[in-house]
């Protein structure tokens, strides 16, 4: 009597099947997931400019008229341009790679943040400082930002 040893053909193709499954699955959410942290990348560039924005603001009593005068960086990053500043709310859009790879994935490109002031939240600022401090910053579609919701950060999916 004879003793086989090893895996048949149909074990081998089962494992390759239950490989191919797998992975089927696993690329597309990890694709998701780069073009997210590059999104994230997006949004830290833009939390620089806020500060900027909200000093001027503080100090001034109205919003910068645009990124210069607001002193917001004029250096972008691999995956964004530099911000643009108009009346208080920052605008970053997408740049090489990342913009490529939104554009393939019917999505647009721009991540917008708007100041709110005053107490009442969702309140946009008076361009004068009439309504109080920047309380809180909105980069939903409210906004203007026109990324898909899967890509933003959780604060601007709402």
């Amino acid at each position: 009597m004879r003793n086989n040893k090893g895996f048949t053909l149909i074990e081998l193709m089962i494992v390759v099947a239950i490989i191919a499954i797998l992975a089927a699955i696993a690329i597309p959410a990890y694709q998701d997931f780069t073009i997210r942290s590059k999104v994230a990348e997006m949004n830290t560039n833009a939390a620089v400019c806020k500060t900027s924005v909200a000093e001027y603001y503080q100090t001034k009593g109205v919003m910068p008229a645009d990124e210069t005068v607001a002193g917001c960086t004029t250096t972008g990053t691999i995956n964004s341009v530099a911000p643009l500043v108009a009346d208080g709310v920052v605008q970053v859009d997408a740049n090489g790679d990342l913009a490529t790879q939104l554009t393939a994935n019917a999505s647009g490109l721009s991540l917008y943040m708007a100041p709110y002031c005053g107490a009442g939240a969702g309140a946009a600022c008076a361009a004068d400082g009439s309504d109080g401090d920047i309380t809180s910053w909105n980069c939903t579609s409210d906004a203007g930002t026109d990324i898909t919701a899967k890509y933003l950060p959780a604060q601007c999916r709402l």
